[in-house]
């Protein structure tokens, strides 16, 4: 098995918290006198290691035999980080008492001994030195990450925590794993809740419940070059659930004919079988995976493929991709014809997206292509197939790679793209597509074109995005000329605000960066009175060196607005702690107003710093701020490292107005949506709720003081309208989501893996009772970006006398 390192961060700003090792003593419910965690081994196919693969082995030290059906072994790495998930391999059958059970785990290219027959085959890649294994009633993943909290989840029959493991049983983890050792409970079997104590450290010896030890099962010797077919076809390779029935296991001579080739990155070619099965569920294509060596066939060669089945994960948390590894490959001939390509459309993919684990993983679910759409993606993996005139629903990349959709009609936005509504309604049509032909890349296409008429090749699967089709037939771009949008002017009466995420600006940056933002600013946004900006860094961007002021980054930003037409804007903000708003490492992050003295004052309120709260202070004229700008509740948990809320108090037009702007901790660990656990865990929405309650509360206090105070709060908040975040930001009705006001299929800002959606917001309070909001597209539909968000803009009558209409442009 091998699992790769993601090329980026999914969206920018994730942060791992990796928790105490120096943990108390955790007391366990009581030590197991029947099933226990006899032996672990994590260093499988690793570099030295004799073993092919990882494994857990349990035994019986009671006196009767021990169910395991509906039980589970589960992994968690040594260090949990904020992200990190128990990984789960379920079990069947029982143990005899006195017997072993024998778990295989995931393998490695390294070793050269197979084990003995697994009695049950899980997934995981565990780590070699450190490591929690847990013995658990059930299948649901545990969410325990600390040894206290694993004392108290009564589902835990037995657990192992070894190398320098956080969660482990008694004063200390068992010490000595490696990639040529395990840690082994004593001979008999005994359990003190100590792993410190009842394991130690000797040369992995796995046995399984007939007796048999390493080597009894797999041969992983030489395959040869059979010139005859062998018995094993590539749908049985492929099986009927995601994870192959001969994962890890030597296969000989398997026929197909070589449909594509990868030449580059993860080198290898696909083959596709000529007699498919009756099975829907079973896919006829498979990936030859190559290493560093190029393919030695091409298109057309009719083969046979021997070597080892493996389930490569392309990171912890996705679904697998089932290949062929260390193959070894005779060619019969050459020139032949194709399989016909499955063709996708809106009548073959289903409506509903994928089945539900109850978080768990869906891997051994047997496959069900005619109810979920990906559960058909998987059952196509590695064949041919075809798509026709697809509208494009996420920009291409720098990566050369461009989302379409298969269901024009599905959750159609009003420029072309395709909305993403909420966590139950997925659009299954999207699919992401890449060029196998260097010569002949993606084109450069904007939301809205066309790739018309046929596109067609391989369909795969990575951790970003999910299921692509490798073409090697591109259709041709067809133009929508979607337009950068320009917001009306506001009138002389009007405050206009507006937000927009600049995506890590700094003064090192290039200046043709700085003008196209400031484009956006003076002409797209035609020049507002205020401008929240998000993702502005330090003066040296993400050098380390202490600096926090912001000054050269915004006079070279204001600047550049003055020269496309722009007003002089001056700027306030609450330089950070070095080091101490997340981001990236470096770069002090931070939330900045900028606004035009000619139209509105900025009320400057002494002594507001990185660690000083603001708070609301009631006087006989109404709510003022006690510090501005200001930071809200600098100290509290709910900002380690996280960049702070800004507060402004803002005079226009004799009326007070209160800006708060906002930069929510981001997405970055959550699990995908197209992954393996369903359904997926948002891990990281605990921080941004917790964020939403502080200025939930900081509103709250502004209104307690002055019921008609008016209030904007705005920026990047990194989640969805329909999200618990905005549910808590906007509990007691004191802000209004103005995303809500606009037409359905206009409610989004940002696009990403295909999906229109909304991270970024503007909100206002009951005292706001007459605006003009719209949502300004000039970024995140275009391959051209200067930034992956699209700004927003609010403009407020702050003398209306009653509450009164709202609109768009």
């Amino acid at each position: 098995m091998r699992i790769s390192t993601p090329r980026s961060v999914l969206l920018a700003g994730a942060v791992a918290v990796t928790l105490s090792a120096t943990a108390l003593p955790a007391a366990f419910a009581a030590p197991s006198s029947t099933a226990v965690i006899s032996e672990v081994y994590g260093g499988g196919g690793n570099s030295g290691a004799t073993l092919t693969r990882d494994f857990i082995e349990l035994a019986n030290a009671g006196s009767a035999a021990y169910d395991l059906s509906g039980f589970s072994v589960q992994y968690l790495p040594g260090a949990p980080s904020a992200g990190s998930q128990w990984q789960v391999s379920a079990l069947t059958g029982s143990v005899a008492p006195g017997d072993r059970y024998l778990v295989a785990e995931a393998a490695g290219t390294g070793g050269t001994v197979a084990l003995p027959a697994p009695d049950a085959t899980g997934t995981v890649a565990m780590a070699a030195a450190s490591g929690t294994v847990a013995l658990v009633s059930g299948t649901t993943p545990l969410t325990c990450k600390t040894a206290a909290d694993c004392a108290a989840d009564t589902r835990i029959v037995d657990l192992v925590g070894y190398g320098t493991a956080v969660v482990r049983e008694g004063g200390g983890p068992a010490t000595g794993a490696s990639a040529t050792a395990s840690v082994a409970r004593a001979a008999s079997l005994a359990d003190t809740d100590d792993n410190a104590a009842d394991l130690s450290s000797a040369a992995p010896t796995p046995v399984n419940a007939a007796g048999e030890t390493s080597g009894g099962g797999e041969d992983p010797g030489d395959p040869g070059n059979p010139t005859e077919p062998g018995t094993v076809r590539v749908h049985d390779v492929q099986g009927t659930t995601r994870v192959s029935p001969l994962d890890g296991r030597a296969v000989t001579g398997v026929p197909g004919v070589v449909t594509a080739v990868r030449a580059s990155g993860s080198r290898g070619f696909w083959i596709q079988d000529t007699a498919p099965d009756a099975d829907p569920r079973t896919a006829e294509g498979v990936f030859v995976y190559t290493g560093s060596a190029a393919p030695a066939v091409s298109v057309g060669d009719s083969v046979l493929v021997s070597g080892t089945v493996d389930e490569y994960y392309p990171s912890t948390t996705t679904q697998s991709v089932t290949e062929i590894t260390s193959p070894r490959v005779t060619v019969l001939s050459s020139g032949n014809a194709l399989p016909a390509p499955v063709v996708l459309n809106a009548k073959a993919v289903p409506s509903r997206y994928v089945p539900s684990a109850g978080g768990g993983s869906i891997d051994a679910l047997p496959l069900e292509p005619s109810k979920y759409a990906l559960d058909l993606y998987e059952s196509l993996e590695g064949t041919r197939v075809r798509i026709a005139d697809t509208r494009v629903t996420g920009a291409t990349t720098a990566y050369g790679e461009v989302w379409v959709t298969v269901e024009p009609k599905q959750n159609p936005t009003r420029r072309g793209g395709t909305l993403y509504s909420s966590y139950t309604g997925q659009n299954t049509g999207r699919i992401k597509v890449m060029s196998l032909d260097a010569d002949k890349p993606v084109p450069t296409a904007n939301v809205g074109d066309v790739l018309s008429g046929a596109t067609s090749g391989v369909l795969d699967y990575d951790s970003y995005g999910g299921y692509n089709l490798q073409a090697t037939q591109l259709g041709t771009l067809t133009d929508h000329h979607l337009r950068r949008e320009v917001t009306r002017r506001q009138k002389g009466k009007e405050l206009a605000v507006a937000t927009y995420n600049v995506e890590n600006l700094d003064a090192l940056d290039e200046q043709a960066k700085f003008d196209t933002l400031a484009e956006g600013v003076a002409v797209n946004l035609s020049s507002p009175d205020i401008v929240s900006l998000e993702e502005i860094q330090d003066d040296n961007g993400a050098v380390s060196d202490g600096t926090v002021g912001s000054e050269a980054t915004l006079k070279r930003f204001t600047d550049a607005i003055v020269a496309a037409g722009g007003p002089r804007y001056s700027w306030r903000y609450v330089a950070p702690q070095d080091g101490k708003d997340g981001g990236e490492p470096g770069g002090n992050i931070r939330n900045v107003f900028l606004f035009n003295p000619k139209r509105v004052d900025f009320v400057d309120r002494p002594g507001g710093d990185a660690t000083t709260p603001v708070a609301a202070v009631r006087t006989k004229k109404g709510v003022t701020l006690s510090v501005s700008p200001g930071r809200i509740a600098p100290a509290s948990a709910a900002w380690d490292d996280s960049r702070k809320p800004l507060a402004g108090e803002f005079r226009f037009r004799g009326e007070s107005v209160f800006v708060v702007g906002n930069h929510f901790a981001s997405k970055g660990g959550d699990q995908p949506l197209h992954g393996r656990y369903q359904e997926p865990v948002r891990s990281s929405e605990t921080k941004r709720v917790q964020q939403a309650k502080e200025v939930n509360t900081f509103v709250k206090s502004l209104l307690a003081a002055d019921k008609s105070a008016r209030v904007v709060v705005l920026g990047d908040l990194n989640d969805f309208a329909f999200s618990p975040t905005v549910g808590a930001l906007t509990a007691g009705k004191v802000l209004k989501p103005l995303i809500t006001t606009l037409p359905k299929n206009e409610q989004y800002s940002y696009v990403y893996e295909g999906n229109s959606q909304t991270l970024d917001h503007i909100l206002t309070s009951p005292g706001v009772r007459r605006f003009d909001y719209d949502v300004v597209h000039i970024n995140a539909e275009f391959a051209d970006q200067a930034s992956d968000h699209d700004p927003q803009i609010v403009r407020l009558d702050v003398n209306a006398p009653d509450r009164g209409h709202h609109g768009h442009h």
